[in-house]
């Protein structure tokens, strides 16, 4: 009951941190007065200004500065008096707290993130953005359209209380529809088990290379990501590069499956889709890639299969994955042994992990982008945002199972068991040391998720050469970067299993930067390692012609 009312974030991890903020600070103080100070100084810096607005020779923006990623206060008006006032007095109080919930001598570097992570988000609330009297562009547009923005707000708003009184239940968007204009890549299903179907797309060139790709998409959420709209499905830009490709769609968890394993997932998942390929396309080795945590259950089954000898795998390509869990960024704020109690007895009860706690993680963690300025917009200005698969495909939430949830932030970010040598495999413990497999990995420059900096150990993980890339975007848009779309960029570096390693930032300091879309650069890398082109293969087998045609049933669950 108490996790329902918080949301699922616990009060006893919360109030351990803040308490080991406040004794610290209690001791401190030198760093008390320094506060103080810094407190009395910003007050007296905002009232200066107050005074000195109509001074020409003053410029917006002189007490302090958005950063560059805020975009709240970004537009023109809001460099007029006394929004500019308003807008640079709320930055002051931002950066004062900051300052006083950092840098305090003894305070635990974990609590300090939760300290300074919760007041950023406490104080988001009370920005001058968020409310119409202090809002120009809000202020502006009600004057121009005579309040009706206000009211096609407040319509928006009754729209969206309606969809959060029906959990579960998807918006209807006749634009974007599953197995019509997004997964609409054609191909057939050939395996259906109680975990996956196994999609088989069908060719677009008349000769294909003779490994095909397997990609291992993340069950958070639905496989469509890596097959949108046309323009920008990664699955029809591999077939039209003469690749075979294999999907795995998850299926989504009910109450039933709440004993279903991590481990699971491989068997059920990678392996059984090897199996399956093999008797497809026998006596061939084949290139498998991995998208977030599928990434991180492809290289734990990878470990596994070169531990045993099992040298079906030709290359291994992992996007925005995570292998060593130490910095995962402010994910791991929402993850410590107070915080996966609170959660392990939230899903005690339904058996799954509700759709709705895991979105509103990711949502905090870009706040700003994904709530705030939602609010502005959609509420205040009353607009809502121009449509798009990429939204369509973000609402169409997953659970995830009681036993697998646990074991994933337990094993994994707790205890960094993967990276540490302890995760076992059937009963015997795996390494990625062990893997000699060419690997070609990317990480995306602003990713929330998975930062990259935590994607880049793998170079001293594996024993293997290792291309890595690191992508503009996040961990979205930096994986879905269609050749030919405005804005992006990579940078990009082959490092040979026997070379000295090089640190992240220096890494990101020498290697060349490269406009556009890192696509044709990882399928020139799979062409490099692949055979010549022969005819297509068989789209699935004789038993498996009755299961439909992609994007199969489970996709739709």
């Amino acid at each position: 009951m108490l996790a329902r009312l918080t949301g699922g974030i616990s009060p006893a991890a919360l109030s351990m941190a803040y308490l080991d903020w406040a004794c610290h600070l209690a001791a401190a103080p030198q760093r008390q007065i320094e506060i103080v100070r810094d407190a009395w100084h910003g007050a007296k810096q905002v009232a200066e200004r107050s005074l000195q607005f109509a001074d020409p020779n003053r410029s917006p923006w002189d007490l302090i500065k958005p950063q560059a990623n805020d975009h709240r206060f970004s537009k023109p008006q809001w460099a007029t008096h006394p929004f500019n006032l308003f807008a640079q007095a709320f930055l002051l109080g931002e950066d004062w707290w900051h300052k006083a919930t950092t840098g305090i001598r003894g305070v635990d570097p974990a609590n300090e993130a939760v300290v300074d992570f919760s007041i950023r988000q406490l104080l988001d609330i009370f920005a001058p953005s968020n409310f119409a009297a202090t809002n120009p562009e809000v202020l502006e547009k009600t004057f121009q359209s005579g309040g009706e923005n206000l009211i096609f707000g407040w319509q928006n708003w009754l729209a969206d209380l309606m969809q959060v009184m029906q959990p579960g239940k998807m918006p209807i968007n006749g634009e974007f529809v599953v197995g019509k204009t997004v997964a609409a890549a054609p191909g057939k299903v050939v395996l259906r088990n109680q975990l996956i179907e196994l999609i088989q797309y069908a060719p677009t060139t008349e000769r294909v290379r003779p490994e095909p790709v397997l990609i291992v998409p993340a069950w958070i959420m639905k496989y469509y990501i890596l097959d949108l709209s046309p323009y920008n499905s990664l699955v029809r830009y591999l077939t039209d590069q003469g690749f075979t490709v294999f999907m795995i769609s998850w299926r989504n968890p009910g109450a039933e499956d709440r004993d279903l394993a991590f481990d699971d997932y491989r068997s059920l998942g990678v392996m059984a889709a090897l199996d399956m390929i093999g008797r497809i396309i026998p006596n061939t080795l084949l290139h498998a890639a991995g998208y977030c945590l599928g990434g991180t259950l492809l290289s734990i089954t990878a470990a596994a299969m070169a531990r045993d000898g099992d040298q079906r795998l030709k290359t291994i390509t992992l996007f925005a994955a995570q292998t060593d869990f130490t910095e995962a960024g402010e994910l791991t704020l929402f993850i410590n042994e107070s915080q996966v109690a609170f959660l392990e007895d939230m899903m005690w009860e339904r058996g799954y992990l509700d759709t709705t706690q895991m979105a509103g993680a990711f949502q905090l963690l870009r706040s700003n982008d994904l709530i705030w300025s939602r609010v502005s917009r959609d509420y205040l200005l009353g607009e809502r945002a121009n449509p798009s698969d990429l939204m369509a495909w973000n609402a169409d939430a997953t659970r995830l199972p009681y036993r697998m949830h646990s074991e994933y932030l337990r094993k994994l970010f707790l205890n960094n068991d993967l990276a540490e040598g302890r995760y076992r495999v059937e009963g015997k413990p795996v390494s990625l040391s062990d893997i000699h497999t060419p690997m070609f990995v990317v990480g995306t420059l602003r990713d929330h998720v998975a930062p990259w900096k935590s994607t880049y150990k793998i170079h001293y993980e594996v024993d293997a050469d290792v291309t890595f890339v690191l992508a503009s975007g996040g961990h979205n848009a930096g994986i879905v970067a269609p050749p030919g779309e405005q804005g992006h960029s990579h940078q990009l570096r082959t490092k040979a299993a026997d070379a000295p390693y090089l640190g992240p930032d220096e890494w990101q300091g020498t290697s060349p930067k490269l406009e556009g879309s890192w696509w044709p650069a990882w399928t020139e890398w799979l062409g490099q390692q692949s055979g010549a082109p022969g005819a297509p293969p068989q789209l699935g087998t004789d038993r498996s012609n009755d299961l439909g045609d992609a994007p199969g049933d489970y996709v739709h669950t």
